[in-house]
């Protein structure tokens, strides 16, 4: 409680603040985090932020090896991850969710395609159609609604290992299955997007900020028969089925407190003003019971 009280303080004060801020992590976040950056430093100019866009892999290994304070992650810790970092320290490192997104199946533009079920996304992607499907989907005219979609093979993009966004597909949507080894992998989720909407034949996965009206995002299909789209409001309320948390890790000793620093970014993240830098980044904002429940963590 006191972190997130304090936190909120030095952001409401006028104070003067100075140091060093370095975090490192996902390059989904990238922009959002360089966006939170300027409005921190415009009003405390004596911070200097210093962002590495490595990955969100990358994190769990440098929070634990104590090469970084902070980490953005576009998925959770794995288990093993997290008690890595727990044997190292003896306590878990904080878990704060600084925005909401979602995972996207994009194709193009002018493509017929709507909805998708989990299985076809699987039987799509993977090797091994770990969902249930009966058989892998190769081509466009495999599917009923792109029966008559000239355009043969589905050319299929994705990301890179190093991504949150990787991993959370694979588990999610592959359940836990393997990726086909032709997927072009792309190190951030706009050339994804870019690539799809370049190739009338492709399909790709990526974060929903990144969506463009090159390409469509398809609604999934529920078991249910529903069919949800990928909008705002289902994110924010967790209705869509691939919707996301994104997380900021700290390396929090207990009983210690955080530089003024470091307070004061997470005080910025969790206040209007981040909320709306992360609406305007493209993500989707907390909801409010989220961030009251931290800001009392």
């Amino acid at each position: 409680m006191a972190l997130m009280l304090c936190a909120s303080a030095v952001w409401g004060q006028p104070q003067p603040i100075s140091g060093t801020l370095g975090v490192i992590g996902s390059d989904t976040m990238a922009g959002l985090m360089l966006r939170w950056g300027e409005s921190l430093t415009a009003r405390y100019p004596e911070v200097n932020l210093q962002f590495q866009a490595t990955g969100s892999a990358s994190v769990p290994p440098a929070l634990t090896a104590g090469t970084t304070r902070l980490g953005l992650m576009s998925r959770p810790m794995y288990a093993g991850e997290r008690q890595a970092f727990i044997d190292r320290y003896g306590y878990p490192p904080l878990e704060l969710k600084v925005a909401k997104d979602a995972l996207i199946l994009v194709v193009h533009r002018h493509n017929p395609l709507g909805a998708i079920t989990r299985k076809q996304a699987d039987a799509i992607f993977s090797t091994d159609q770990t969902c249930g499907a009966e058989a892998p989907i190769r081509r466009w005219d495999e599917l009923a609604t792109t029966r008559d979609w000239p355009y043969g093979s589905i050319a299929l993009h994705g990301r890179n290992l190093a991504s949150g966004t990787h991993g959370l597909f694979q588990a999610e949507v592959l359940c836990g299955g393997n990726f086909r080894p032709d997927i072009s992998e792309h190190p951030g989720s706009s050339a994804v997007v870019a690539a799809v909407g370049e190739s009338p034949n492709a399909m790709g996965y990526a974060g929903y900020n990144h969506l463009t009206p090159m390409v469509h995002a398809l609604s999934l299909i529920t078991q249910e028969g529903a069919e949800i789209a990928p909008s705002e409001q289902a994110i924010q309320r967790s209705e869509y089925p691939l919707s996301r948390d994104l997380y900021l890790y700290v390396n929090l000793p207990p009983g210690d407190s955080l530089p003024p620093a470091d307070q004061a970014l997470l005080a910025l993240i969790l206040s209007e003003e981040g909320q709306r830098i992360a609406r305007a980044a493209g993500f989707v904002p907390l909801p409010d019971n989220d961030i009251d429940a931290q800001r009392t963590w």
